[in-house]
């Protein structure tokens, strides 16, 4: 009889007890094997969706992250938690390798904080083991991640108190005291405390984030480079600020895992959804400041407001309308595109916004 016909045997007559079982030791102990013992270490890691979301942030932070947006949002038991970052990334080939067991980035280096061992390559794996889904949603080497997970509150828990913001008190003997309940809200505070020297860290709904990102693209690329960019090769946090129109805000958001409707979208293109502050702003610590505190460069308001709006008649639109279409002509000529346009320019509450379709000539 083969190895193979032989372990079918065994398989039938035992189940699978001799698979995970390297010895039996006598009264109920045994040895198991390491691919079991790391599968129930990789379980026993995650206990709730706070611990979910703190091995996501550690995730990040090791990847080097410098800004990490955290987006989470609840439909009945349906968790969902969308991570971006700008850190090293994920080659393609291992997006889905990259949540199998021991699969890891840290060969010589090992995070030992406040919340434990990082680096066995178990983080990820624990993740897809208790998660209903986890996958990477976009990222490319140098080009950062977004990382998409959703749990089944009904069999992976959280804390029922999910609105109360913690709060931070320096005790007598410098160290911060925190008080309030150990929810996401907590989690993720306590994470941007601990690393404010190397990254900021913003949390909010899937909405907040995608205008948070919006507003991170526009401050660190030129009119010049969002014309013109791909979105696959363009970093995964500056994304959002490539989007023209709100069909395509919704559609590069969505490509990042952050659902939202095309009204929604057209709120963060005129303004009207602002993005979030970072959450050390929103942390209130006396002496804090003193401590340099990393500086991200998103821009708290992206243009001053008019609460009267922006109202432009009707023939100056289209006038400036056929300004730009004869200006685009000249660009046309030398990327051999279609020179007869007819822009469409939407005035909203403080932004113009011109679109073009583009057609290459045959």
């Amino acid at each position: 009889m083969s190895d193979d016909a032989l372990e079918a045997f065994v398989g039938s007559v035992c189940g699978d007890s001799h698979l995970r079982v390297e010895a039996d030791l006598g009264d109920g102990f045994v040895r198991l094997r390491s691919a079991e013992a790391e599968r129930r270490q990789a379980a026993h890691d995650i206990r709730s969706t706070e611990d979910v979301v703190i091995e996501m942030l550690r995730n990040a932070r090791d990847a080097h992250a410098s800004s990490i947006f955290t987006a989470v949002s609840r439909e009945g038991t349906r968790r969902r938690i969308i991570m971006v970052d700008d850190g090293d990334g994920v080659p393609p080939a291992l997006h889905e390798r990259i949540f199998e067991p021991r699969v890891t980035s840290k060969l010589d280096s090992v995070h030992i904080d406040k919340w434990g061992v990082h680096g066995r390559g178990m983080a990820l794996y624990s993740i897809a083991v208790n998660a209903t889904s986890a996958r990477i949603a976009a990222s490319d080497v140098g080009e950062g991640a977004a990382f998409v997970v959703e749990t089944d509150l009904s069999q992976l828990g959280e804390k029922t108190d999910q609105s109360s913001f913690p709060t931070f008190e320096r005790t007598a003997e410098g160290t911060v005291s925190v008080r309030g309940p150990k929810n996401i809200l907590r989690t993720v505070c306590e994470f941007a405390l601990e690393h404010r020297r190397d990254c900021t860290v913003y949390l909010g709904s899937p909405t907040d984030i995608v205008a948070t990102l919006y507003a991170f693209g526009l401050s660190s690329l030129t009119a010049a480079a969002r014309a013109f960019a791909d979105v696959e090769e363009t970093p995964v946090c500056k994304r959002c600020a490539l989007a023209a129109d709100p069909a395509e805000l919704a559609a590069i958001a969505g490509g990042l895992g952050l659902e939202l409707s095309e009204r929604s979208a057209r709120r963060v293109l005129d303004g009207e959804i602002a993005p979030v502050r970072p959450l050390l702003e929103r942390i209130r610590i006396e002496g804090l400041e003193s401590e340099h505190p990393h500086v991200a460069p998103v821009p708290r308001s992206r243009t001053s407001s008019d609460a009267r709006g922006l109202k432009i008649a009707p023939d100056d639109v289209e006038d400036f309308s056929a300004r730009v279409a004869a200006a685009y002509q000249d660009l046309a000529r030398r990327y051999y595109l279609e020179p007869t346009v007819h822009p469409e320019v939407r005035v909203g509450k403080d932004r113009i916004t011109i679109a073009i379709s583009v057609t290459k000539l045959s």
